[in-house]
């Protein structure tokens, strides 16, 4: 087995989480994501909803978690709908879960096949007043294809248009963010994987090697030890290329004197870690390189200071800036008379720190933004009017 098992009252404890949370009479349908396509007959490999797997630990396709915890019969109070498998699915691409199989992963007792969904959507739906629906309202995604779950929304809201349609996302982000016991032992294990692979890497790197061949020593390092391979396409830049913040090509030869940037990490049992180290390529810096190390060093030691509990992301962020700004000084990027006379926004700072400080991570990467924000609610707001609009439109034609 690649993983240690995963204890399945994780997945018990998140939904009696989130059963605490919902309005009386209410069904939440979460879906899987789709299996997506490449070019002829090729798919990608395939990533879970997060939330479905947060809430199941079932990883594979045609899957629908349904929990109505006021069902009039309690055996239908949580239900999981999974793909039945046959011997031609077996041959091509692997058994799917049992039903016995998915209800001991998952600590669900009522397991039916996802051919049965439909049937068992017109028998609940009727029993209640509030649905609950899944969309991505991270503050930064770009969706460009439509999802399981965004056709799921449409498909229902048509057919029940009378229904009180409800955001499931804001409370799957107040249950994520807080990080069960279980999942930081996981979460431990990528990080400690990715440690593994930085270091094996200290001893590789050299002028001549190419970058291509760092993330193929990665790669060797994180699945040997259990991982399926990296949480996000790792970013590995020498010279300029580490300038360049989302760098994927990989594909250039470190030069002797050049620093190389390592955006890279590894994930474990669904769980990502994320890591961003440089390292000289000689194995030695020069003193313009030692001293632009030694700043962000202490902007990072910095920072961890600053970053207790209680402290708001957005006066986090400022503080980091200001250290970050103290150290530009220092190197002689700005001067302190242009530090002071700058606005407000920091725009000369801004000039080479123009990214966030930190983000919080999990099963994904970049997990959910923070609620609490100004430009988070806007962002659940907008997901809020494009779902009553468009149940509007349905019932006035």
């Amino acid at each position: 087995m690649r993983y240690e098992p995963i204890d399945p009252q994780l997945f018990v404890r998140n939904r009696e989480r989130l059963r605490a949370m919902l309005k009386p009479n209410s069904i939440v349908i979460v879906l899987s994501n789709d299996v997506m396509p490449t070019n002829a007959d090729g798919v990608m490999a395939y990533k879970q909803n997060s939330d479905l797997f947060y809430l199941t630990g079932v990883d594979q396709e045609d899957t629908v978690l349904v929990m109505m915890p006021d069902a009039r019969d309690p055996k239908e109070s949580e239900m999981l709908f999974v793909k039945e498998t046959s011997e031609l699915i077996a041959i091509w691409d692997g058994e799917k879960l049992s039903k016995e199989q998915a209800r001991a992963a998952t600590g669900i007792e009522r397991i039916e096949w996802v051919a049965s969904f439909e049937s068992w959507l017109h028998r609940l739906l009727p029993q209640v007043d509030h649905v609950y629906l899944t969309t991505n309202e991270h503050l930064r995604a770009a969706v460009v294809v439509e999802t399981a779950n965004d056709r799921f929304i449409k498909k229902c809201q048509s057919r029940y248009p009378l229904h009180r349609y409800e955001r499931l996302a804001p409370l799957m982000h107040q249950l994520r963010i807080i990080k069960d016991a279980e999942e930081l032992k996981f979460i431990q294990k990528a990080c400690d994987i990715t440690e593994a692979g930085f270091r094996r890497l200290l001893g590789f790197i050299k002028p001549g090697v190419g970058e291509w061949e760092i993330e193929a020593e990665l790669l060797h390092e994180f699945v040997s030890r259990g991982s399926r391979g990296f949480a996000y396409n790792p970013i590995i830049g020498s010279g300029k290329n580490a300038c360049v913040l989302h760098y994927i090509e990989n594909d250039k030869r470190c030069q002797d004197g050049e620093m190389v940037l390592l955006d890279v990490a590894a994930e474990y049992g669904g769980w990502m870690s994320d890591l961003t180290r440089t390292v000289p390529v000689n194995g030695r810096f020069t003193e313009r390189q030692r001293a632009v190390y030694d700043s962000v060093l202490r902007v990072f030691r910095g920072a961890n200071e600053i970053l207790r509990p209680g402290i708001r992301p957005n006066e986090y962020q400022k503080q980091v800036v200001e250290l970050m700004e103290a150290e530009l000084v220092n190197l002689g990027l700005i001067s302190a008379k242009e530090a002071k006379e700058q606005g407000p926004d920091k725009a000369l700072v801004k000039k080479y720190f123009m990214h966030g400080t930190s983000h919080h991570m999990g099963l994904d990467v970049h997990a959910r933004s923070n609620p609490a924000s100004t430009s988070a609610r806007k962002a659940s707001e907008s997901a809020s009017k494009m779902m009553s609009s468009s149940a509007r439109r349905r019932t006035s034609t």
